[in-house]
């Protein structure tokens, strides 16, 4: 029989907020972490928006030693040291000591997109093609993608299984779902899991070339259209890191872990970039199956579920996530859940998305809110035709959640679907 598992830290990274606390009190009062960076219109990107968490040379010193720090330049990784250990303190866990064995019943996975550019520019830039060797001893371990991993693992003294995965913008919530198999399965008590993303036009201009981020609001970031909006005409690129501390029951019980929520289940699948899925693009197909798996691998009804936190990303393909939800769940009209999408007040933190969304996901279950949708007021005809307004509130709504789900959809045509139980 499968171990039941639960989550009892967590730890986040935002850029409207560094810490639970500051984040918890931004999502309720819809504060919005995305501004203007004078660099990218230099740089002549179409978006001249973006969210990037602040984060004090003080914060830093709190987490790695001045050693650690010389020649230290991994935005990315930084973001998940601080998520991951904040996760790891949340949950009352104490790092073994030098002098100790590892601890053997706690592993990590903890995913990114692209790790480490600014670290490679600043190495590169110093050299030429002849001269590689002067890359630096520290260029390695800060351009890795299980680089987050690495470091967590040696400021902690995990000693089960400590590794990355990296599936674009559904890397934190495939992360959790690996990390829950591992429970659920007895090969660990605990599991520190999550994902980042960097920051800067080394990781955004990508996107700035492909078009699907918004261009008409770089003088106004506070009004830029959020998901769902009729007006949405693509995401602000963003950064930040989510984690969670994932354990058995029994060992949460046994310690008397505070229980942000029980993983009731969940599903990874891909659409394969056929029937209208591409690099790009999902197959709404495999994300209704998505869905529908997740749901079956949790053994409830579509009907339990109260709240969809959403992937929403304030492009052209929002009615359609709308739409896929109501077919997977069989639910429309007054009996579809509330929805709503962090991005409208942090853009898209693409690899860390699914993260720091799960993060707030947990947050709104535990406290009982559902938190606004930002700057959508006019809603696109396309979502009003399927679900009511009022499933897709503006205001703060105090309410009681019993079940949730969190979904993730990726480059690549990749999914990831999780359900979530208040204890």
């Amino acid at each position: 029989m499968k171990k039941r598992v639960v989550i009892t830290g967590i730890g986040v990274v935002s850029p409207n907020g560094v810490g639970i606390p500051k984040f918890t009190e931004s999502i309720k009062n819809g504060i919005s972490g995305i501004r203007f960076f004078p660099e990218l219109r230099e740089l002549n990107f179409s978006c001249q928006l973006g969210g990037m968490p602040t984060i004090t040379e003080e914060k830093k010193r709190e987490y790695l030693s001045e050693l650690q720090l010389r020649n230290f330049n991994s935005s990315g990784i930084l973001y998940g040291i601080i998520a991951g250990m904040d996760a790891f303190k949340d949950a009352n866990m104490e790092p073994a000591k030098t002098t100790e064995e590892p601890l053997w019943d706690l592993g990590i996975i903890f995913g990114s997109g692209t790790s480490g550019v600014e670290k490679f520019r600043e190495s590169i830039y110093k050299i030429d093609d002849k001269n590689t060797r002067r890359l630096g001893s520290n260029s390695v371990a800060q351009t890795m993608t299980s680089g987050v991993s690495a470091y967590l693992g040696g400021l902690i003294g995990a000693g089960n299984m400590v590794t990355a995965n990296s599936s674009a913008c559904a890397t934190g919530t495939e992360a959790l779902l690996m990390g829950y198999e591992h429970i659920a399965n007895g090969k660990a008590t605990y599991m520190l899991c999550g994902s980042t993303s960097d920051s800067g036009p080394y990781i955004w201009g990508g996107f700035d070339a492909m078009k699907v981020t918004t261009y008409k609001y770089n003088d106004a970031p506070e009004n830029v259209p959020g998901p769902m909006s009729a007006e949405a005409s693509g995401f602000v690129p963003s950064s930040g890191a989510g984690a969670y501390l994932l354990e058995s029951l029994e060992s949460a019980q046994k310690r008397g872990a505070t229980i942000y929520a029980e993983i009731l289940g969940g599903a990874i699948n891909n659409g394969g970039q056929r029937g209208g899925g591409s690099m790009t693009a999902p197959n709404s197909l495999a994300v209704q199956n998505c869905i529908k798996d997740a749901i079956i691998n949790s053994n409830i009804s579509a009907a339990e579920i109260d709240y969809i936190n959403g992937h929403l990303t304030a492009t052209i393909k929002d009615p359609d996530e709308i739409e896929n939800w109501s077919v997977a769940l069989n639910r429309k009209g007054g009996e579809f859940p509330y929805i709503n999408s962090l991005k409208g007040m942090v853009g898209h933190c693409l690899a860390a998305s699914g993260s720091i969304e799960i993060v707030s996901a947990l947050l709104q279950l535990q406290e009982g809110f559902i938190f606004p949708n930002v700057n959508c007021e006019n809603l696109h005809p396309k979502i009003t035709e399927l679900i009511p307004s009022e499933k897709i509130s503006m205001k703060l709504q105090k309410t009681s959640l019993q079940t949730i789900a969190k979904a993730s959809f990726g480059f690549g045509d990749v999914n990831a679907c999780v359900i979530f139980k208040k204890i």
